[in-house]
């Protein structure tokens, strides 16, 4: 079962599901299943009994939490813990989505998975209790901490510079927050690998593509592989108050995951050349459809 199929990851899976013959899947939509009725939850779990889940729906809009805090640990924390107990129940094996907001962002090295956490805002405090649940209740769960999402699907960084930078002839990003992209295609790979894997090692992991970044860097290379013109300007993230603070360098350590489950992680830049790939072949078979 995979949460939150609508999603960035959720849809990458499903794409990869109809060529994976080793598992049978289910996709639950918002529509499916309502994080925010915690009282249903069990009941639509229990309706399809999986014996892995994938929970990987989320309140994601980081801003928008500061303000909505209850809605956001309703949605990533009691609902989380929800699916958490009928996997208890059940002995259902769970893989858990979570961020790299957990942690603050304040020290200039890659994070390992056993770095405490300290999160500096409403929606990486929600992920926090998340998984505090999901580990007290589920020691054989698999956290995945992941980073900076994106995906030919939904709303995300690379369509929407993609978006400003053929209506604008300049803009301006942030320059001291420092990263790795993770391309969700990659990611949802590094899932079902997990899934049909023989061995299952339990405990917290962190996925992101190779290198580390400024979302400036991100967006030079945005503009330059999609071959726009375009001037992209470097700023300080003071430029761009926001309700919500982030953290400044949050590069995750991936060896654990690496070692455990025998993964190679593309680098980020090989990794958005393919996501940009699939755009243009979208953007072809859509004026065929359209115009034939």
């Amino acid at each position: 079962m995979v949460t939150g199929a609508s999603g960035q990851l959720g849809s990458e899976i499903r794409d990869l599901s109809t060529a994976t013959k080793s598992l049978d899947f289910v996709f639950l939509d918002r529509s499916a299943l309502d994080l925010t009725d915690l009282s249903n939850i069990a009941a639509v779990l229990e309706k399809y009994s999986p014996n892995m889940i994938v929970h990987a729906a989320a309140y994601t809009a980081v801003d928008e939490a500061e303000e909505d805090v209850d809605q956001a640990f309703l949605i990533n924390h009691l609902a989380t813990k929800a699916i958490a107990e009928y996997a208890r129940l059940h002995e259902v094996k769970i893989i858990f989505i979570s961020t790299d907001y957990v942690f603050s962002g304040n020290l200039q090295e890659a994070l390992l998975e056993d770095r405490p956490t300290a999160a500096l805002n409403v929606y990486g405090a929600s992920k926090v209790a998340a998984e505090t649940a999901v580990m007290q209740l589920l020691p054989t769960a698999i956290i995945i901490r992941t980073s900076w999402v994106y995906s030919r699907y939904g709303k995300n960084f690379v369509k929407t510079m993609l978006r400003l930078m053929e209506q604008l002839p300049k803009v301006q990003v942030v320059n001291d927050q420092f990263g790795s992209p993770t391309y969700a295609y990659d990611l949802a790979k590094a899932i079902i690998s997990i899934l049909e894997a023989k061995h299952w090692i339990p405990g917290i992991y962190h996925y992101s593509n190779e290198g580390a970044i400024t979302w400036y860097e991100f967006a030079l290379a945005i503009r330059d592989l999609a071959r726009l013109d375009c001037q992209v300007l470097p700023v300080d993230s003071s430029k761009f108050p926001s309700k919500a603070k982030r953290p400044t360098y949050s590069i995750l350590s991936k060896e654990k995951i690496k070692e455990n489950y025998f993964l190679t992680i593309p680098h980020w830049k090989d990794s958005l050349q393919e996501m940009l790939k699939t755009l243009v072949v979208k953007k072809i078979v859509n004026h065929l459809n359209t115009n034939y």
